[in-house]
């Protein structure tokens, strides 16, 4: 299935990313809470990946996500393996009403960070927010292990909508932090970024520029 939004601007970065996790933590309606702003209520598991695309605002910044959820089953994990490649942020999901979706948490991210890029930015995301009374996993048990791998953290519910928008942004405002200090070069072969036709006019602009002097100078 194929997710997307229509913005009448261009992009000034392209980032790829990956929802990642076990089947039943909620990913792909995570995605579609996202895209469509509203709950997907006949959610079945995802076969193979699926696809959204958004553009969003960072900081000033119009940056494309383009967005690869991946099936959570142990069947399909040789096919989704293959979409890690180039990826430069990803949301690492599981369900805090369940025990063996967060213990499953260390498999996933070993994947990520040898499949995808090198620098790849990685948001834990606790979904389900909504069924607080049916937790399984503390909030300060999943807050220490994202300490301890180096990623960031938030609890989300696809269901009301909480936090998933912003699960998005802060891993894209991380991404273009380390764009702007240097660490993360767009482009690159493999970081998972690329220019915006808006950049891209901006780096190709000068040239235009110095075009007419060059002729003047050949008389």
């Amino acid at each position: 299935m194929l997710l997307f939004t229509v913005f009448f601007c261009v992009s000034d970065f392209l980032f790829k990313f990956l929802v990642i996790g076990n089947a039943g933590t909620g990913k792909s309606c995570l995605l579609h809470q996202f895209i469509e702003k509203k709950f997907k209520d006949d959610s079945n598991h995802t076969i193979g990946v699926e696809f959204g695309s958004k553009i969003i605002n960072v900081g000033g910044k119009y940056v494309k996500l383009q967005i690869w959820d991946t099936a959570g089953q142990e069947r399909f994990r040789s096919v989704t393996r293959s979409y890690y490649r180039g990826a430069a942020g990803a949301l690492l999901v599981y369900d805090i009403t369940s025990r063996e979706t967060y213990n499953a948490l260390t498999n996933w991210l070993t994947d990520a960070r040898m499949l995808a890029s090198q620098n790849i930015v990685i948001i834990l995301c606790g979904n389900k927010k909504d069924l607080d009374t049916d937790r399984e996993v503390t909030f300060l048990e999943a807050s220490r292990f994202a300490q301890e791998n180096e990623l960031m953290f938030l609890e989300t519910s696809a269901l009301t909508g909480e936090n998933v928008e912003e699960a998005f942004v802060q891993c894209a405002r991380k991404i273009l932090n380390k764009i702007e200090s240097g660490e993360l070069d767009p482009e690159r072969m493999g970081s998972g970024i690329q220019y915006g036709d808006a950049a891209l006019r901006q780096l190709r602009s000068p040239r235009r520029a110095q075009a007419p002097s060059a002729q003047e100078c050949g008389c």
